[in-house]
């Protein structure tokens, strides 16, 4: 029989939230090998700063390793999930931050579907004793952004401009198994009329009429904050926007390249035209990782972000083969923004 507190009870939609803070939890629900590293990753707590980079690409972790992390604690790799911890020293021509920062990146796969595995192990590995198997009385917060690709959604969004999220649309299903409450009206208010309007694009003759419906979290605002004060100190020209997460890279995201008849008709056209009515922001740019980041994070009570630079722009069909600078340049802001936040609260914990 489960033990009632190691699970949440369920939770009426957009109520507060209880937390679990139980166990001790089986081995089946937290494998842990015989050397105390967790399942997936394969590594131990003492791996994981609570500044973190999450990247999908595992080239992109090894990069921001040999590139931007020195004194390395830790380099590993195993099911291609790289996770490498070391030190940042990155300051911006206006900051008064003090390096250096010890920050991990780990790569979270594409998809949410792999990267709830890899933030579920990163919490884990910050907030469980995994000695005791139990949550730890005082948990740490971490402070965790994204650093990707993405496609433009606006004509007017040049070809390398990141795109700083500020709300993040979820459409894949991973955080529909995750309760958490709304972190303010506008996600109540952008899910129900994305639901609406997702729902009259596809037409009732469609078998799924209905059931693909969005979910809206919120990026954390100090982190949004931070990621614009850290690009203006750099001098990098970024755009705040709301982001869609979809669950694969072509019909999901609006590409009709496929013999079968997308269920969402020009789903990037659909999104970009609709107004979110958010301080003058539009949808800016798709991808596939910032929702669940945003939801699960920020129901848990950790900061997540994500900073996602435009390789491509839908409404325009071009792509930007050299993009590196454009992804160097993200990491450098995103790097700056944490040891930002880890400067005005070097020992934050979870209310």
């Amino acid at each position: 029989m489960d033990n009632p507190l190691t699970r949440p009870q369920s939770t009426p939609q957009g109520s507060a939230v209880t937390l679990s803070r139980g166990g001790p939890f089986t081995t089946a629900d937290l494998p842990i090998d015989d050397e105390g590293r967790i399942y997936h990753l394969q590594i131990r707590p003492e791996h994981v700063a609570p500044d973190i980079l999450i990247v999908g690409d595992p080239g992109r972790a090894e990069f921001i390793g040999s590139e931007f992390l020195r004194d390395l604690e830790l380099r590993h790799e195993h099911r291609g999930l790289v996770i490498v911890t070391g030190k940042a020293d990155i300051t911006g021509q206006r900051a008064t931050v003090v390096s250096p920062l010890r920050a991990t990146a780990a790569t979270s796969g594409i998809g949410t579907p792999s990267l709830e595995i890899v933030v579920s192990e990163l919490v884990a590995l910050t907030e469980m004793d995994f000695e005791m198997r139990t949550r730890k009385a005082s948990l740490p917060r971490l402070h965790v952004l994204r650093v990707g690709t993405s496609g433009a959604l606006q004509a007017s969004t040049r070809l390398g401009t990141p795109i700083i999220t500020t709300y993040a649309v979820g459409l894949d299903n991973t955080g529909l198994f995750y309760e958490a409450a709304y972190p303010d009206e506008v996600c109540k208010r952008v899910e129900g009329e994305l639901a609406e309007l997702v729902r009259a694009t596809m037409g009732e003759e469609s078998r799924f009429y209905g059931r693909v419906y969005p979910y809206v979290a919120r990026a954390e605002p100090a982190i949004v904050d931070a990621l614009e004060e850290a690009a203006a100190s750099l001098s990098v020209t970024a755009k705040l926007g709301l982001t869609v997460s979809s669950c694969g890279f072509f019909a999901p995201q609006g590409r009709d390249t496929a013999r079968l008849r997308p269920t969402v008709p020009d789903v990037d056209r659909v999104l970009a035209d609709y107004d979110p009515k958010v301080g003058g922001q539009r949808i800016e740019n798709m991808e596939m990782e910032a929702s669940f980041l945003c939801h699960f994070l920020g129901g848990l009570g950790h900061w997540a972000g994500a900073i996602c630079p435009a390789i491509a722009n839908r409404r325009e069909n071009t792509f930007a083969h050299q993009y590196k600078e454009s992804v160097r340049n993200a990491i450098q802001v995103a790097l700056l923004a944490l040891a930002m936040l880890r400067n005005r609260h070097p020992d934050a914990h979870v209310s």
